[in-house]
């Protein structure tokens, strides 16, 4: 047995020691106790698959065994071939010119050389103009590697040649190379058209070398069963002049792109399924597969239209022209991966790709909330029911309102507004504004409630908005009159947020921040606001959401929006309590300020101009914002 596997077995490097282990196993004395000759039979097969971990291995007890020895096919007459390939290859054209071919043997090199006109005039030329192909390979359980270059040359392009498989031979101690073939009868079928293998656990030899060679070149998509895992050459093998023989994998495969080979552990299709089934997947799969083109250009037409960051499409476009979507078997598939190819180049987590399940309907914003009743009296109603304002103990003011009013609203009715909500507010020490149930509205008031919480004077700069499919940049600044007297920079501003504070509410809340007008207080907000919108690609499941606004700050940084952390983080609930221990804190901080400002007046000579810059600045409540505070 150990002459037999050292000369025969396809793994020579395994075999270091075997001649040694079974002098052992023979020098214990237990397996000459064995009388059974079958059960030595199964015994020695453990001892050899356990040693070399193949369970191709086996030694069987055949004392009638006679072998039998198939005939070779170039020998047979060449009617006798025909009839064979006849039988064993069919050729369809399904719906939507998709090529159906099914091949139930691999013939060798020589009989595909003497068969090339008729395979050409039967099978390739008939294939040669489908727009996809099935290759159904589920009843393949015969052939020879050496046929294999041919049907891989049909669905290659013929420069350059590909390396396919090697092939080591051990009792010859042989190495052999398959290429793909720079001449062929008939038209090539090329690399570019869709192509399904078809497998089945019965899928065996030289069709499992097929398809793990087109697997890995990615030039098909298997959908079925794991194939059998079989081997590219076995003999049985008499040991000695005993009745006992040893079957040897004597031979095996290199594949050069994984260095590993199809052999034992079969190959695993991409899509699992079972074998009876796959032909309607597979047509489903070249459907789904046929749309991506035209849904990769929609995209394409979208991002170049709407994207707001205009410097980042041509790299976008580009992208998405050159991925690699070769084994995508699903719209949630190509979601996923042109997704993962967007974010990486965008840097952008806002620009995203989703598969809608079920189709689910895009819910569009509620237009009413930016429309303007013209009636004056609706407008005062208006007004009135949006904005809430209370006196709280401590002289503390308390502005709600739960969405943001349309500009000309405001407007229209400021005089109204002035009288509702500055007058009563105008001699209170601290002022919260509650954003904790506000979902959004309109951003085009942001700016005058924000110029109510600033000093008449200097003007200001508030934020800046690029909007991407009007192509047009607007500056939000200090209106250039306002009715009714200003809360000021002097006095605290406290803006409490929770999970539900979403949209322009959301806007606020960050520029508060950034303008370092006040401390926002309580839950991190919803992180819907995205500046983006949802585009549904027609006739799929897939929708693509593209930031179609840059809001730039004050100070000249773009905001891609999501949750606002707060300064202090607490539950909502407690947010207003909150407030009054800040609220206290920031008082004896001014009371500190006002001290040093004294002293700097009396005693840091310096100019007079210098002097007046330093105790206002001391002296504005923006120096109590957390991100100021350092400074101090």
């Amino acid at each position: 047995m150990a002459k037999i596997l050292l000369e025969n077995y396809c793994f020579p490097e395994n075999l270091v020691g075997m001649q040694e282990a079974i002098q052992q196993a023979i020098d214990s004395g237990e397996i000459l106790r064995i009388s059974d000759r079958k059960t030595l039979a199964s015994v020695l097969t453990v001892g050899v698959q356990g040693a070399l971990n193949d369970p191709r291995l086996t030694v069987s007890y055949e004392p009638n065994f006679v072998p039998v020895m198939p005939p070779l096919l170039p020998s047979l007459p060449i009617e006798q071939l025909i009839r064979l390939v006849r039988n064993s290859v069919k050729v369809d054209i399904l719906e939507n010119n998709i090529g159906y071919l099914r091949i139930d043997r691999i013939i060798g090199e020589e009989t595909a050389a003497t068969l090339g006109s008729l395979l050409r005039d039967n099978i390739w030329d008939k294939i040669a103009h489908t727009s996809s192909l099935i290759f159904d390979l589920r009843y393949s359980t015969a052939g020879q590697l050496s046929g294999i270059p041919f049907i891989i040359s049909y669905f290659s392009d013929p420069v350059p040649i590909i390396h396919i498989d090697t092939v080591y031979d051990r009792p010859s101690n042989t190495t052999r190379e398959l290429w793909t073939m720079p001449s062929i009868k008939g038209e090539r079928y090329g690399k570019k058209k869709d192509m399904i293998i078809l497998t089945s656990k019965h899928t065996m030899g030289a069709a499992e070398a097929v398809a793990y060679t087109f697997k890995h070149l990615k030039r098909a998509i298997i959908v079925g069963e794991r194939s059998a895992g079989g081997s590219v050459k076995v003999r049985k093998i008499r040991v000695g002049g005993s009745e006992f023989y040893i079957t040897v994998p004597v031979a095996r495969s290199f594949n050069p792109i994984t260095g590993q080979s199809w052999e034992v552990s079969g190959v695993s299709p991409t899509v699992n399924i079972i074998a009876k089934e796959a032909v309607a997947k597979a047509k489903y799969l070249l459907a789904v597969r046929g749309a991506i083109p035209s849904i990769v250009q929609s995209i394409s037409n979208i991002i170049e239209r709407s994207y707001a960051f205009t410097d980042k499409v041509p790299a976008l476009l580009h992208h998405l022209q050159s991925t690699d979507l070769f084994s995508v078997i699903s719209e949630e598939d190509l979601a996923i991966r042109l997704n993962q190819d967007l974010q990486t180049v965008s840097e952008d987590p806002r620009l995203i790709i989703k598969y809608l399940q079920d189709n689910a309907a895009i819910v569009e914003e509620d237009p009413e909330l930016c429309t303007v009743p013209d009636d004056q009296e609706l407008l005062r109603a208006l007004i009135d029911s949006t904005f809430k304002v209370e006196i709280l103990p401590g002289n503390t003011g308390y502005l709600r309102f739960d969405k943001f009013v349309e500009l000309s609203a405001l407007t229209k009715s400021e005089e109204f507004m002035a009288k509702k909500v500055w007058e009563p507010i105008k001699d209170t020490d601290n002022l919260i504004i509650d954003l904790r149930y506000n979902t959004g509205g309109c951003s085009t008031s942001l700016a005058l409630i924000l110029s109510y919480l600033h000093d008449i004077s200097p003007k200001h700069h508030f934020f800046t908005i690029y909007t991407r499919i009007q192509n047009t940049t607007t500056a939000y600044n200090t209106p250039l009159q306002i009715t009714g007297p200003t809360y000021g920079s002097k006095r605290g501003v406290y803006v409490l947020t929770s999970y539900h504070t979403a949209s322009v509410g959301e806007e606020f809340a960050y520029l508060i921040q950034s303008l370092h007008r006040g401390t926002v207080i309580g839950e991190i907000t919803s992180g819907t606001l995205m500046h983006s919108k949802m585009f549904q690609i027609e006739g799929t499941g897939l929708a693509i959401t593209v930031p179609v606004i840059n809001f730039i700050d004050n100070n000249e940084e773009c905001w891609l929006g999501g949750g606002v952390v707060p300064d202090a983080i607490v539950l909502a609930e407690d947010a207003e309590d909150q407030v009054h221990e800040i609220a206290d804190f920031h008082q004896g901080l001014r009371s500190l300020m006002e001290e040093t400002g004294e002293l700097l007046e009396k005693h840091y000579a310096i100019h007079e101009v210098a002097l007046k810059a330093i105790t206002d600045s001391m002296s504005s409540s923006a120096m109590l914002s957390p991100s100021r505070l350092m400074t101090l």
